[in-house]
């Protein structure tokens, strides 16, 4: 059981990998991570926020 488990976690992963570093999706890769980028930074200004008011 645990090995098929494994199996399709590590395919499923393959298969993301595989889409995600495709040359034709590398402007969605792009969006992927410019919108994390924006999320930490913007997690990071309120982490920074609250502690200038405490």
């Amino acid at each position: 059981m645990s090995n098929e488990i494994e199996y399709a976690t590590r395919s499923s992963q393959d298969a993301a990998f595989a889409f995600l570093f495709n040359p034709d999706n590398m402007d969605d890769l792009t969006d992927i991570l410019v919108d994390a980028l924006e999320d930490a930074f913007r997690i990071l200004g309120d982490e920074i926020a609250s502690e200038t008011l405490n």
